[in-house]
Formats: C-alpha cells, structure tokens, sequence
C-alpha cells in the first residue's frame, strides 16, 4: 500500500484516537495521537505532519489556541473537530485558520475522504500546465500554490488559494456560495455558507495592501473576482 502522509491526531478521547489511527493507517497514512493540548507544539514540531485533526475541546491548550498557533508556524492543513450543532465554534475555527471541520460524531470513512481531498488540495498541479494568474498586483501561481501580492509572497492556507485561484480564473463571474462549496471544498456542507464567507473574509484581508479589491460581494447572489477595468489578464 502507498504511503499517503503523516496525519497529526489531537482528541481527549481515547476511542476517537484509536478509531482514527485504525481507519488512517489502513488506507496508508502514518497517524500520529496526541491526547493533550500542551503536548501539540512539540510534536508538531519533531514531526511535521502532512494534516493536523484538532478537536476544540482538550485538556491542556484548547484547539482554537493550537489552530491559531500551528497557523503561525506553517500552512500545514488543519481540520478541527466539532461538536454537532455548534456553529459559533466551527467559525471561529475557520477564522483561527483552519481549512475544515467535521461535526462530531462523524464517520471514520467521512474523516479520511477529507483528509485525502485536503491533502489533494495542497499539492502542486500537473507541472504541464504551471498556469499563472496574473493581474495588477497580483499573482497566482498554480504551479507552486503561492500567492504575490506587490511581488512579495503571502502565505495563504490550501482552501484560502483554492478559493482564491478559482474565483480568478473565472474574473467577473459572480458564483453562489453554494457553487464555490462544490466546486473548491467538493462535498456538501449541509447548507453552512458562512464557510465561504469566513475564507472570503480571510482573504480580503491578505489581500488589504492592494489599491484594488478584487473580491466583491454581490449581494443576494455571492461572490466575484472583479479585475480592474483595465489592465488585468490572465496568462499561462
């Protein structure tokens, strides 16, 4: 079996650790428990995982702490787990940076899917294409995942260039939050827009030190990448 990455587990509880490990190290991934949020850094730091799974509640250092830390470290892919219905803590987990979230209880097989499609996400495209974007200021390289801004490189996390690089792919088009859900996160997310409206938000705010905002909200609708009047292209 190939190995697919090196997946860091953070849960208090025993059966989740265990049933995570199982169903991870079935499909190939190298799984990684931690069962205490003041151990986190550390073995993030020694073993760099490809993803990180972060439930919220832990002894030790909360997961909203630990989100907001290992986002300051690295762009490693970040999952958080959830409790079923609780809104207010999925948000504030994507605002803290993270890329998903799953609601407990969840399906082991659900988990792995989304860690397999967040790993797909943080790989470089096909070097056959090594498609660019480029506007006024602005660059978006797919082949490397980076993103310029004035010529200096922003760090963005793997669904913020998702979201980013297909909205300007598609300049003007003005898209639902439901399309961007299907169409960058790939699965159904049972109707939680707001996910599309924390990233959007995120991104503007990487994206402040331009003279010219290119994502705008059309209000009733969604979202569109709005390149200046004149000026912008697109090029591979």
């Amino acid at each position: 079996m190939p190995f697919l990455g090196k997946v860091l587990v953070v849960d208090d509880d025993q059966n989740v650790l265990e049933l995570v490990k199982l169903y991870g190290e079935r499909e190939g991934f190298d799984v990684i428990v931690v069962n205490n949020g003041d151990q986190v850094l550390s073995v993030f730091d020694r073993e760099n995982p490809d993803v990180v799974i972060l439930d919220i509640m832990l002894p030790g250092k909360d997961g909203l702490t630990l989100c907001r830390s290992l986002r300051a470290i690295r762009m490693t892919p970040i999952i958080m787990l959830t409790a079923k219905g609780e809104e207010a803590d999925r948000v504030l987990g994507l605002e803290m940076g993270a890329d998903d979230y799953v609601s407990k209880p969840f399906s082991p097989r659900e988990l792995i899917a989304r860690i397999k499609a967040v790993l797909r996400r943080t790989q470089p495209v096909d070097a056959v294409a090594n498609w660019k974007l480029k506007y006024p200021g602005l660059e978006i390289q797919a082949d490397t995942r980076k993103v310029l801004v004035a010529g200096k490189e922003i760090e963005v996390t793997p669904r913020e260039f998702d979201l980013l690089y297909y909205l300007a792919q598609n300049p003007r088009r003005v898209f639902t939050r439901d399309r961007l859900l299907a169409a960058v996160w790939g699965y159904d997310y049972f109707g939680d827009q707001r996910t599309v409206d924390v990233h959007i938000r995120r991104l503007r705010t990487k994206l402040a030190l331009l003279p010219h905002e290119y994502l705008t909200t059309v209000w009733g609708v969604g979202y569109q990448f709005t390149p200046p009047v004149k000026g912008g292209e697109t090029t591979s």
